[in-house]
């Protein structure tokens, strides 16, 4: 898969989706859109949702101390990926490496999960796609976004 409108429309085919956005996490701007929007309004929901998701990437009680991915980590390095050991970790920004990859929102009649992915420039960009919690299965779907993440191509 490469484009942002393929990974959108097989998002949709989960069980349960009602929506799924591609989302500029800095500007709040989404960058595709498919589906229904929380509320209605798919700039609504991309704004709001960026600044939830701003918060849980940058706010110490969700990284730990120094953005480290071990929240028992110091500035010396021990929790960062060695030699040999693949980075997973998101880009930087603002110089500070973010080690939030996932954020899940369990609402009283649906799902939120958010994915954060490199970006090919300044910034960058989360995944989001919103399930009816009747009809989803939780687990299947964040699966199935790592994975649409892993396959998305952004140029």
């Amino acid at each position: 898969m490469s484009g942002i409108d393929e990974c959108l429309l097989e998002a949709m085919r989960l069980p349960g989706a009602r929506g799924a956005a591609l989302v500029e996490w800095v500007s709040g701007l989404a960058l595709g859109v498919v589906g229904e929007a929380p509320g209605g309004d798919h700039e609504v929901m991309a704004a709001e949702t960026a600044e939830f998701a701003r918060n849980a990437a940058e706010l110490p009680v969700f990284t730990g101390p120094d953005g480290a991915t071990d929240p028992h980590a110091a500035a010396d390095g021990i929790g960062v990926p060695g030699p040999g050991v693949p980075d997973t970790r998101i880009g930087p920004v603002s110089d500070k490496e973010l080690p939030v990859e996932d954020v899940i929102v369990v609402a009283r009649t649906g799902y939120h999960l958010m994915r954060f992915l490199e970006a090919p420039y300044e910034g960058g960009v989360f995944l989001h796609l919103w399930l009816d919690r009747a009809q989803a299965n939780l687990a299947l779907s964040l699966m199935r976004m790592r994975d649409l993440a892993e396959r998305l191509v952004l140029e």
